[in-house]
């Protein structure tokens, strides 16, 4: 090889630091974190394109077998394109990347895909990627391979603590009354709101004055910081989960968090006080009558200072670079 074919030392550094094409396939393309993931990497030079299954042909919204299967076939085309990895958000969009020989491919697995109805997606893809991520360690011993552990990052610029009283009042919210949020719509079965509605009638009635239970439905991200300040206490009771972002940004506003021990929540709150974890309703009533007479916001913030959205991105490219790289 003569001269002029070896890569000088600059264009070696530019070729380590160089943005990366990236065909990123997801079956939810509106879920905040995904969002924020794809808006950061495209902020740091990235080409990111975006393949996401069909909202539904029946007119519901409700996915059937033919929407995943016009997915599958766009995605394995889309595949074909001057890419330089293929990184699947969830379980279920995992097949066409791993079936797909043109590149490397990452897995990332969200939490519900992983314990959920088709979990066997999920761990049949997991088995055939270059690079797995999952939210918790919980999550990897579930995997029979190497994974990494990069739960969804927060963004600390925006959920931050402000006043209660003007987010109360912006909300509309009563300030005589004590407000529980549980942020998630009601419908979302995972999320157990019968559960969360339970705990919070057993705890008026142990405490004086209006104790109201709010749920999200419809609220831009942007906005839920307001939520998580203008709250007293947030409950969560969730079948299942992976890495919460609802309990890190609660945690990133002081706000107070009742959970059951769920995904990585406990591992989470460690040291986060007032919080609490339980497994049974007795305790998460009795937890969430002693946070609201206490009155107290808590030291989360301190705590989750290193999970920003910035280092989870860092971690992410990293992930790239491997997969890759081998």
């Amino acid at each position: 090889m003569n001269e002029a074919t070896h890569p000088t030392q600059q264009e070696s550094v530019a070729n380590e630091t160089a943005e990366l094409r990236v065909l990123s396939l997801v079956t939810n393309h509106r879920a905040r974190f995904y969002l924020q993931q794809v808006n950061r990497l495209r902020e740091r030079g990235f080409t990111v394109d975006t393949v996401t299954v069909p909202d539904g042909t029946n007119g519901s919204g409700s996915r059937q077998i033919t929407d995943y299967a016009r997915f599958y076939a766009a995605a394995l085309r889309a595949s074909r394109g001057e890419y330089d990895i293929v990184h699947a958000n969830y379980g279920l969009s995992a097949p066409p990347a791993v079936l797909q020989w043109f590149h490397p491919t990452v897995v990332e697995l969200w939490g519900s895909d992983l314990f959920g109805t088709y979990s066997l997606v999920s761990r049949w893809s997991a088995r055939a990627a270059d690079e797995v991520i999952v939210m918790s360690e919980e999550m990897a011993a579930e995997l029979d391979r190497d994974c990494h552990v990069i739960a969804h990052g927060i963004d600390l610029d925006r959920f931050r603590p402000e006043p209660q009283s003007a987010c109360q009042a912006d909300l509309g919210w009563d300030p005589e009354a004590t407000h529980v949020l549980f942020p998630y719509p009601p419908t979302r079965d995972v999320k157990n709101y019968p559960r969360a509605e339970r705990i919070v009638a057993a705890a008026a009635q142990q405490l004086d004055g209006p104790l109201e239970l709010h749920t999200v439905d419809g609220v831009p991200h942007e906005e839920m910081y307001t939520y998580m300040n203008a709250a007293d206490v947030l409950l969560l009771t969730s079948h299942r989960e992976g890495s919460p972002n609802s309990i890190k940004e609660a945690m990133a506003c002081n706000l107070p968090v009742v959970s059951v021990d769920v995904g990585d929540v406990a591992d989470r709150l460690t040291g986060v006080s007032p919080s609490a974890v339980h497994t049974d309703d007795s305790d998460l009533t009795d937890s969430l009558v002693e946070i609201i007479r206490a009155g107290e916001r808590s030291n989360g913030r301190d705590i989750i200072s290193e999970i920003s959205l910035n280092r989870q991105i860092d971690r992410l490219v990293e992930v790239y670079r491997r997969a890759v790289d081998a």
